[in-house]
This record gives C-alpha cells, sequence and structure tokens, in this order.
C-alpha cells in the first residue's frame, strides 16, 4: 500500500489559479479528472492537509485522482475518484483547512491551552478530542464548541472541568489504550435490554456515538439525560418505532442497521464476509455490505475498484484475478477460501519455531502497514475481540495485536485492553510470556506514565519489526503516520532507554 505521503505525479511548480471554495457556486457539482481551475486548486490544499503531498498547481491529474481515491477509501465515500457533495462534506469537515497538527506536549504549544487559542496545537486538540468521539469542528479556532467538548472529556476522565487543556489533560487525551467508554457493543449482554434515562456508563456512551453517527450532536459523556433522551426518541420517530426513549432490542438494531456507510451514494456499510449477515457465496449481480466490504479487501490487495456495494463485471474480474493469484479456483464466486484468504488468514504450522515469537506474526502485521483507521479494512479488526465499531471512534491498538494473533493461530489470547496482555504475558498463560531478549515477531507493550504497571490507562502495544541494540521499530495498530495525518497502522522507531517502560512479550 502506497503511503499517502508520497508525492504522486509530481512536476515543475506552476502558478496555480487562486483557490476557490468547493461548496460555492462556482464550482462544479462533481470536480473529476481533466478539470484545471481554482476547485482544483482548493481540492489539493485540502488534500494535502490530509498528507497527501500534491504539488499545487490547480490541475487535476492522476496523482490527484490517485490522492482523490485514497482518502474516500479512508473515510468511507464510494472509491469513484469524483469529488462530489459528500467528499467535500467530508474534506470540510475533518480539518482540510486547518492549520497543520502541533503536538500539545511540545514547545509549540502553551502550558495551558485556552479558549480563544488558534494554530496548529488547537487542531490537534480538536482531532484528539474527535478521536475520543467528540463531534467538534477540526478549524483550529478554540471556540465555545471545543471548550464545552473539553469540559465533557474532563468530567469522564474525573478530571477538574475548567475547560483548560493542561498537563493532565493532554495526558488523557494522548491515552493510547483501549477506551471503555465507546468500546461495547448495545446488543452484548455487557449492556441492559433496556437503556433507559438515568443510566451511565459505557453503554451510553456508545449510544450517544452511535447517535451521533446518525447526525445528533450529543457529548459523548457517558450519562443519558434529557438531550440523549431527545435524541433517542427523535432517532426512534425517524425510524418508525415506538418513541419510548428506552433503547430496547429493536432500536438497538436500528441503530446498528447502515452504520459507517458513506454519504449520497456512498457504499452500503462494509459487513464482515464471515459473518451470518453475509451469504456463504457472495457473487456477481448482488449489493449490499457485504460487497462493500468485499471490495476494500480487494483494494487492500492490490485492486482498483470503486467502492459502491454493487458486485459488477469489474468487481468479478478482480476476483478472479485474486483467486488466480492466491491458487483458488478463479470463478467469481467469494466462498469460505477467497474470504479466509481475503482476510489472510495463515494456516500456523504445528510447532512454533524457537525464538522471536511466532514466525507469521510478524509477517501478517507488516502486511497491514498503511492500513488507515476508519477504512473497512481497519474496522475489520474488530471482529477479533466482537467490536463492530469503527476505529475512528476508540483506541484500537491491543484489538489489532489481537486481530494479528487471530489470524496466525499464535495465541488464543484476545483482548482489547494493554494491561490484559502484559498480565497474561506475566502469569505465563496462554502460551504468552515476558522476555527480555527481544527478537522480530515478539509484541512490545508501552506504559508511557512508566512504572510498569500498566493500570494507569496510558498505554499502547505493537508487534516487534527489528532490533538493535536498545533500539527497535514496531508494527502498531491505532498510531500516528509519522507524515503526521490519519492514525492507523504504521512502523514506529521506539527505544528502550526512554521515559517509557517497554516490556516484550514472546510467543511461544
Amino acid at each position: 500500500m502506497v503511503s499517502a505521503g508520497i508525492v504522486l505525479g509530481a512536476q515543475p511548480a506552476a502558478a496555480a489559479p487562486a483557490p476557490i471554495k468547493l461548496t460555492s457556486a462556482s464550482c462544479p457539482a462533481e470536480i473529476v479528472q481533466g478539470q484545471t481551475s481554482g476547485c482544483v486548486t482548493e481540492l489539493q490544499n485540502l488534500l494535502n492537509a490530509h498528507g497527501a503531498g500534491l504539488v499545487v498547481d490547480g490541475q487535476f491529474g492522476a496523482g490527484t485522482l490517485y490522492a482523490v481515491r485514497e482518502y474516500q477509501a479512508a473515510t468511507a465515500i464510494a472509491v469513484d475518484g469524483r469529488v462530489g457533495p459528500a467528499a467535500k462534506s467530508k474534506l470540510y469537515a475533518t480539518a482540510g483547512s486547518a492549520p497543520a497538527p502541533v503536538n500539545l506536549n511540545s514547545s509549540s504549544c502553551p502550558a495551558n491551552l485556552v479558549q480563544g487559542a488558534k494554530g496548529g496545537c488547537v487542531t490537534e486538540l480538536q482531532r484528539l478530542l474527535r478521536h475520543h468521539g467528540y463531534s467538534v469542528d477540526v478549524d483550529g479556532d478554540f471556540g465555545a464548541g471545543t471548550a464545552s467538548a473539553v469540559r465533557s472529556f474532563q468530567s469522564s476522565r474525573g478530571l477538574t472541568a475548567d475547560g483548560q487543556v493542561g498537563t493532565n489533560t493532554k495526558r488523557a487525551l494522548y491515552d493510547t489504550d483501549e477506551s471503555p467508554s465507546t468500546g461495547l457493543d448495545l446488543r452484548s449482554s455487557s449492556c441492559p435490554e433496556n437503556i433507559v434515562e438515568g443510566q451511565s456508563g459505557g453503554c451510553v456512551a456508545t449510544l450517544q456515538s452511535l447517535l451521533n453517527g446518525k447526525g445528533h450532536s450529543l457529548d459523548v459523556d457517558a450519562s443519558f439525560g434529557p438531550q440523549t433522551l431527545a435524541a433517542v426518541k427523535a432517532f426512534q420517530s425517524a425510524s418508525g418505532l415506538t418513541a419510548d426513549g428506552a433503547v430496547g432490542p429493536n432500536t438497538k438494531a436500528a441503530l446498528y442497521a447502515n452504520i459507517g456507510g458513506g454519504g449520497g451514494n456512498g457504499a452500503p456499510a462494509p459487513v464482515d464476509l464471515n459473518s451470518a449477515s453475509c451469504p456463504a457465496e457472495i457473487v456477481q449481480g448482488q449489493r449490499s455490505g457485504c460487497v462493500t466490504e468485499l471490495q476494500s479487501l480487494l483494494n487492500h490487495h492490490g485492486a482498483d475498484l470503486a467502492v459502491d456495494g454493487d458486485f459488477g463485471a469489474l468487481t468479478d474480474s478482480a476476483v478472479r484475478d485474486f483467486q488466480a493469484e492466491k491458487g483458488l479456483s478463479a470463478d467469481g464466486r467469494v466462498g469460505p477460501n477467497t474470504k479466509a484468504a481475503l482476510y489472510g488468514t495463515v494456516t500456523p504450522p504445528s510447532s512454533p519455531p524457537p525464538g522471536g515469537g511466532y514466525a507469521k506474526i510478524l509477517d501478517v502485521a507488516e502486511a497491514e502497514a498503511g492500513t488507515v483507521e476508519g477504512s473497512a479494512r481497519a474496522n475489520s479488526y474488530g471482529s477479533a475481540v466482537g467490536l463492530s465499531l469503527s476505529t475512528s471512534n476508540y483506541a484500537w491498538c491491543a484489538t489489532f495485536v489481537s486481530w494479528v494473533a487471530k489470524q496466525t493461530g499464535a495465541s488464543s489470547y484476545r483482548n482489547s485492553y494493554v494491561s490484559g496482555w502484559v498480565k497474561q504475558a506475566r502469569a505465563g498463560n496462554y502460551h504468552l510470556s515476558v522476555t527480555t531478549s527481544p527478537q522480530p515477531g515478539d509484541i512490545v507493550a508501552y506504559d508511557w506514565d512508566g512504572g510498569s504497571d500498566f493500570t494507569g490507562g496510558n498505554e499502547h502495544i505493537g508487534i516487534v519489526r527489528t532490533v538493535s541494540g536498545s533500539s527497535f521499530t514496531a508494527v502498531e495498530g491505532n498510531t500516528t503516520n509519522p507524515n503526521g495525518t490519519n492514525d492507523g497502522v504504521y512502523i514506529k522507531s521506539r527505544t528502550t532507554a526512554s521515559t517509557y517502560d517497554v516490556v516484550f512479550i514472546r510467543v511461544r
């Protein structure tokens, strides 16, 4: 997968037409390859703010087309390379015109970030708030909406809700462990059959996130108050359900229906191919979220399909090409073997090799490098731990490690919390143990707070790729792109000689 930071179609710089806002009457309803205008200049600037690295010349060429498709794939918009209403809206809603983000702990940001501030530090703050489930505009302007989200976030973490982003709030914002606030499926046994006003906790936080995904603008504070009640009733009414404000089985089913779909003519929401919702064989002529998932997976393996949920001739051709490449019967029918190959399932050998953990762990993890948070591929990792959330809505580093373990059969252990992996390794359970001689294929856990207790909620986890003395590299999910944009699966350089504590876990 090509990094979005690579400059494609670079050519000598030329004076670009003055940028024109994409939603203005001066721009066409759809901006497409071949056009040259200020609308394209604006588009290229927005794409670059998301890490595209384009030459801004106002010409919609091959490089711009590639960047558009990359952005659409990452944000669950139909991948057709055409910049229509849905893509325009997303580009502006996801910080396209904001100043570049600046790490809140850097010397460039004030010790206390407060309402009224503007710039890259505020962009980063808003980006982090959105990652924790708050619906704020990412525009680099610390206004009333951002201040309200900060106070809600502080309350949810037991901090003083003063709206000032100081040391403790920054630490909590960068908390990379799995967040229980949005990690619960309302349909699971962990949540009450009927969620009603007055309740609080992770199930309510998930409910609020789902309602926001349906167009509401609630604070995700895990408290079922009057505003959440009003949103539930409005959703029930719009869905043809009894508007009683009680979130029972029918309301839960409606909330999860078509979750994650794009806007406008976007694809149906992706559905795991191995779920009961998908047929045993997916074939040409079908249209569904199963086909959306299929197309996303094929693109991950090198196809260049429009992700529209429609199994047409091009998808059929891509399936046959994939099957032939994998040594499968190239019949265009997506049955169990093709599904397994698409998800990269590996049949483990009878006994693991000595040292370095399970041999296939690193192979499978490395193959995911470049997968962008919020994409269908990234969201599929949650199947390993029973989560159906978008990875844009929770911290998923340990979920990624669980998915890799599931794909390889390296260990039967699954947990969306870093602390769980460390606890089981220290106890020697599930073929896990702690090692002081790390090798490629080992798992590595970080405690950013120090102390190696892994109880403060500020942890991270990945898979060791290379080791050189005290330095090492790791494949990590839910980590920042080295180019500074779009979290995802990336290779990061780390060290054991730093302020954070590191524990290496061997899979025997």
